[in-house]
């Protein structure tokens, strides 16, 4: 073999590499990294998160899923699925009432055990009183941060119910750093 085509032969090999890492990245795969508080403790500002950007286009997202959506060009948010279209959403004395049955949300018991205060992490509240709709409608989630006393969210009517069509992904793993590496669940 000369070493001419030895050498298009190496540029083939890298160029194909190269597309297929940023097929990966773009199409299956992106790691964003987490700013700010309103996911503790399940994240803390500066993680970063790998998005699983293929398997919710395959399956539907799922209550307690957390994911990234679009606010605007330069921002995303990353929250928690609380509720699915057509779910009545309420919380009651720190409860979660889920079309008036009880879910447990054991992702938070850590953080209310660590309030100062004695107080409830998240608010009593209808899906009524903040957004105005008895359920979440058809196409759309109901989110939360897990750090509910300082997170902008599905309460806020400037964030309101999220359009599952500007959903960037489900959140698989925290990869770095090292000592928060998790798979979520």
């Amino acid at each position: 073999m000369n070493g001419k085509s030895e050498f298009w032969e190496w540029f083939r090999a890298i160029g194909i590499a190269v597309i297929f890492a940023f097929g990966i990245r773009y199409f299956l795969f992106t790691p964003i990294e987490v700013e700010g508080a309103s996911m503790l403790p399940t994240f803390e500002s500066g993680d970063k998160v790998m998005v699983n950007k293929i398997g919710p286009k395959l399956s539907d997202y799922e209550r307690f899923d957390v994911i990234v959506f679009k606010v605007d060009a330069d921002t995303n948010y990353i929250k928690r699925v609380i509720g699915i279209p057509g779910d009545h959403i309420s919380y009651k004395n720190d409860e979660l009432l889920i079309n008036g049955t009880k879910f447990d949300e054991p992702y938070l018991d850590e953080f209310k055990k660590e309030l100062l205060d004695n107080g409830t992490l998240t608010e009593d509240f209808t899906l009524e009183e903040y957004l105005g709709e008895v359920v979440v409608p058809e196409g759309s989630l109901f989110v939360l941060g897990d750090n509910r006393r300082f997170s902008n969210d599905s309460r806020n009517p400037s964030v309101g119910f999220v359009p599952i069509d500007i959903v960037l992904g489900k959140v698989n793993m925290t990869i770095y750093p090292l000592e928060n590496f998790s798979y979520i669940k």
